[in-house]
């Protein structure tokens, strides 16, 4: 797989598929490299062997390699290597990659089983194809930032890259259904997938609920559109979430919170009934939590099956038990070691590996000059005469 992208989207979409099992190349720009190298601070290492904890999150399992594509040797490079790859990500703007002999029309003549997959700000036929696409724009653009936030206090945008993070998953799962489609028919095809389309598909029933009224969505905060409660409460000494999902889970919900009179109120019998009037039963359930601390709350409504937990910071999320373990997903940078969140899915037989940490820029270029695809034996010299 030739990875020709940069910052979050296609870059998550290649590390996807490495972690499961493809090689990857990632080309990179001379003089710095991909875009997130720099975004920092946090750093991890010192000196030329600095890595930002950006660059870490989205890189592991891929080789490096620097090449100017407006260079005739660097063009030919990827070009070769794109000429026997299965599978081509970039995030260019559109006619960038054809101006340099390098578009899909081009490769798949040499290479017609190429999956080639160009991840777009937004459509590359529509009206807004030369737009560029930042993930902060895209949140302001497709309507999450509209809908997150207090319901009185200003949009926000979600506290990650949502949208880049939703277009590198949807790329990875497109690229493998057309590998899959090419074991019948033999043929690579192009992918174009775009941060906004993106974006309106991952606003799922708050989209599909401002199609169906045709009305905008508005902003809830912490709670939701159509289910209540479903929201987070202030107890004695810190915030924590409920979330009731049904009538069953409410009348459970009712026992488990010392509030067993809610269960016969004509205003609160029914999730639509809880809905018209969330105002009086927020009101009801903010000033009763506020009388105990989160953890009396927590375990009372958990042994009643009530899904709820306390807000925790990220730090405090990371070492729970239940996070997957990290002890086979620790990287060297530098003289250091550092854990990385492993892939959230486990495979019986074919599970995900680290095979590279996340390179430094271009650290894999006389290899990749000498060898292409392969990698060289361990005890392989990489100097022009061995290639």
């Amino acid at each position: 797989m030739l990875d020709l992208s940069r910052v979050l989207a296609g870059p998550l979409c290649t590390m996807v598929l490495a972690d499961l099992g493809a090689e990857v190349i990632k080309v990179e720009r001379p003089g710095g490299g991909d875009d997130t190298r720099q975004w920092g601070p946090p750093w991890v290492g010192e000196g030329d062997e600095r890595q930002s904890a950006y660059f870490l999150c989205a890189n592991r399992n891929k080789r490096s390699v620097l090449a100017d594509l407006d260079c005739e040797e660097d063009r030919h490079l990827v070009g070769e290597l794109a000429r026997t790859a299965d599978v081509l990500i970039a995030n260019f703007r559109p006619g960038t990659l054809e101006r340099r002999t390098l578009g899909y029309e081009t490769l798949a003549t040499a290479n017609p089983g190429l999956v080639s997959c160009s991840i777009t700000g937004y459509d590359p036929a529509g009206p807004a194809a030369r737009t560029p696409g930042y993930d902060f724009a895209l949140q302001a653009a497709s309507g999450w930032m509209a809908v997150t936030g207090e319901a009185e206090g200003a949009p926000a945008k979600v506290g990650v890259a949502v949208v880049d993070v939703l277009t590198g998953q949807n790329a990875a799962i497109a690229v493998l259904a057309a590998l899959r489609e090419r074991e019948r028919s033999g043929r690579g095809q192009k992918i174009t997938v775009s941060l906004f389309d993106s974006a309106l598909a991952g606003l799922v029933n708050v989209s599909q609920a401002a199609l169906a009224t045709g009305r905008p969505a508005p902003r809830h905060g912490n709670a939701h559109p159509t289910i209540v409660p479903y929201q987070a409460f202030e107890a004695a000494d810190r915030l924590f979430v409920v979330a009731v999902g049904n009538d069953p889970q409410w009348m459970r919900f009712c026992e488990a919170a010392e509030l067993p009179s809610l269960t016969t109120d004509a205003r609160f019998r029914t999730n639509p009934d809880r809905v018209e009037n969330r105002e009086e039963l927020s009101a009801i359930l903010a000033d009763h939590f506020s009388s105990a601390p989160a953890a009396y709350w927590l375990e009372r409504l958990e042994s009643a099956g009530v899904p709820c937990a306390p807000v925790r910071n990220v730090s405090e999320a990371l070492d729970d038990p239940a996070a997957l373990p990290r002890e086979a997903w620790r990287m060297p940078v530098g003289d250091r070691t550092v854990e990385t969140v492993p892939p959230p899915y486990r495979l019986s037989r074919t599970p995900p590996a680290l095979t590279y940490p996340a390179p430094l820029a271009g650290e894999h270029d006389a290899e990749v000059r000498a060898h292409g695809w392969d990698p060289p034996p361990a005890n392989a010299i990489l100097q022009p005469e061995n290639g």
